[in-house]
C-alpha cells in the first residue's frame, strides 16, 4: 500500500474538489509544511506531493522509502531532479493546465497599465476629480493596446497562448531568442531587438541560472520609455531593485508583477515597499489560479499519481 503525503495542501483553495487516487493507499495532508517538518512528515511516505515545499538532496537522502514526487505545479526548481534521477525517484509535474488563466491575467494587466486604471482609481480616491472641476480629467496617459507590439520571452504553451490572445486584439507579436544566442531560430527575433521594439514585454521563462536577473538595468536601458513589462513566469527573472529604479526614473512606463523572488514577499521587498506606485500592479502569484485551471491541475495531479502506480510515465521528468 502506498503512503501519500501532501505537504502543502493549503495551496489548493477549499472550494476546489480534490479527487483521490484510484488504488489502495493511505492519505495524509497538511495545510503548510515548514522546512524543519519535511523529513518527519515524509519519513513513511512512498509518494510525496509538493507545490512549493523544497525537496533538495539534503532532505531526499533521509527519505529512503520515497519512490515518487508529484509536483502540484509546473515549476520544478523546488525539487532536486538530478538527485531524483540518480536515486530512481520518479518525478512528475503539471503541464498545460493554465493556458487560459495565465494569458487572460496577462491581457488584463496590459489593459490596466496601458489605460492607467490604477492611477485613475488612486486619483479619484484622493479627490482629484473634484479639484479638477471638469467632467473628466487626464492626469495619466491612456494608450491603445491594438497596434502595439508585444515581446514574448518564452515560447511554451503559455507564451503561445498569450500570443494568440494578443493577436486577436490587434497586437503584433515578437518572440525573443535567448540572450546571447549567436543565431535566431525560425520564428524568433534577437533578444535585444525585441527589448528595443516592444511596447510590452511578457515573461514566460523557467527560472534557471541562465535566466536569473535576465531583465535588469542594462535591459531596461534598451526598452522604450513608454514600454511596460509583465512577469507571470518566475520572480527571479527580473531584478526587483532595478525594476523599481526604472519605474521611478521613468526609464519604463509600467510593470505588472505576479511572481516574486521570495513568496510570500516580505515588506522589505522593493516591490512591496513601492506598491503605491500608480504604474505598478502587483498580484500574489495568482495568474494561474482561475477555478477551472486549478480543477484541471488537481485532476492532472491525481492522474500523474495513478499513472505512476500503473507503471506508466505521464508527465514524468
Amino acid at each position: 500500500m502506498e503512503t501519500i503525503v501532501f505537504l502543502d495542501h493549503g495551496t489548493i483553495p477549499a472550494h476546489i474538489s480534490l479527487p483521490r487516487p484510484s488504488f489502495c493507499h493511505q492519505w495524509h495532508q497538511y495545510e503548510t509544511t515548514k522546512p524543519a517538518q519535511v523529513i518527519e512528515r515524509l519519513k513513511n511516505a512512498t509518494i510525496a506531493i509538493t507545490n512549493k515545499v523544497v525537496l533538495d538532496s539534503q532532505v531526499l537522502t533521509q527519505l529512503p522509502q520515497l519512490k515518487f514526487i508529484a509536483i502540484a505545479a509546473t515549476g520544478t526548481n523546488n525539487v532536486d531532479l538530478n538527485y531524483c534521477r540518480s536515486h530512481n525517484i520518479k518525478v512528475a509535474n503539471i503541464q498545460g493546465y493554465a493556458t487560459r488563466s495565465v494569458p487572460e491575467h496577462v491581457i488584463a494587466i496590459i489593459f490596466a497599465l496601458k489605460r492607467n486604471l490604477a492611477g485613475y482609481q488612486q486619483d479619484i480616491a484622493n479627490g482629484e476629480w473634484q479639484r479638477q472641476q471638469q467632467f473628466c480629467f487626464f492626469t495619466h496617459s491612456i494608450t491603445d493596446v491594438a497596434g502595439s507590439t508585444l515581446g514574448i520571452f518564452g515560447n511554451g504553451s503559455l507564451g503561445q497562448a498569450v500570443a494568440t490572445l494578443a493577436r486577436a486584439i490587434g497586437m503584433e507579436v515578437l518572440f525573443a531568442e535567448h540572450a546571447g544566442a549567436s543565431q535566431c531560430r525560425d520564428g524568433y527575433h534577437p533578444f535585444e531587438q525585441v527589448l528595443r521594439e516592444a511596447d510590452i514585454i511578457s515573461l514566460h521563462c523557467p527560472l534557471t541560472p541562465a535566466t536569473t536577473n535576465m531583465i535588469a538595468e542594462p535591459q531596461f536601458a534598451l526598452m522604450k520609455s513608454n514600454a511596460i513589462i509583465i512577469n507571470t513566469g518566475r520572480g527571479g527573472l527580473i531584478n526587483e531593485v532595478e525594476l523599481i529604479d526604472a519605474l521611478l526614473t521613468k526609464q519604463i512606463a509600467g510593470a505588472g508583477i505576479d511572481v516574486f523572488t521570495q513568496e510570500p514577499a516580505p515588506t522589505s521587498n522593493p516591490l512591496i515597499a513601492h506598491s503605491h506606485l500608480p504604474n505598478l500592479i502587483l498580484t500574489p502569484h495568482v495568474a494561474w489560479g482561475s477555478d477551472s485551471a486549478i480543477q484541471t491541475l488537481v485532476n492532472q495531479l491525481i492522474d500523474n499519481i495513478n499513472s505512476f502506480h500503473l507503471g506508466t510515465d505521464k508527465n514524468q521528468l
